[in-house]
């Protein structure tokens, strides 16, 4: 017999055309004067960008920093937000570590950052755009466990298998 387990979520159905989504509240809490709130470039941006909240300037290298944003955040259960990098760190060789914010976390957001490809080193200033975040919303899940699964032309061939 297979063992279920069944997550549920607060996740109302996707709109129909006409419609408008409710907002959430992403409460935000500063835990230093000088921090900027996440806010969006423009207005159809996805991420909302998050800044950098620093006494001095970091000189990022190969290795991982962690870089603060001096912000808190809190959203309702049944969301995902996400860290991600912000595009045109990424094509200067500034990496960001991809990470999700769990909706019981409460601590401060903080960005792993380091260079990569010929960049050996970047300096973040405060205030500076370091990353951005995106909200989701998850979709309810039951998680199955299946003795076989069902197969498919790919079957279980991955890392590059379908090509450039």
């Amino acid at each position: 017999m297979p063992h279920r387990l069944r997550m549920t979520y607060a996740c109302p159905s996707m709109p129909s055309e006409g419609d408008t989504l409710t907002p959430i509240e992403l409460h935000v809490k500063k835990l230093r004067p000088t921090a900027r709130l996440p806010r969006r470039a423009t207005p159809h941006a996805t991420g909302l960008d998050l800044y950098a909240c620093l006494d001095a300037p970091i000189t990022l290298t190969r290795a991982p920093s962690i870089v603060p944003s001096g912000v808190a955040i809190e959203f309702p259960p049944g969301y995902d937000v996400q860290v991600r990098p912000r595009s045109g760190l990424s094509s200067k060789g500034v990496g960001v570590a991809f990470g999700t914010i769990d909706a019981d976390y409460r601590g401060a957001l903080l960005v792993t950052m380091w260079t990569f490809g010929d960049v050996e080193t970047h300096e973040i200033h405060d205030g500076d755009r370091i990353a951005q975040l995106v909200i989701a919303q998850l979709a309810p899940v039951e998680i199955v466990e299946a003795a076989e699964l069902t197969p498919t032309d790919r079957g279980d061939a991955g890392h590059g298998s379908t090509g450039r």
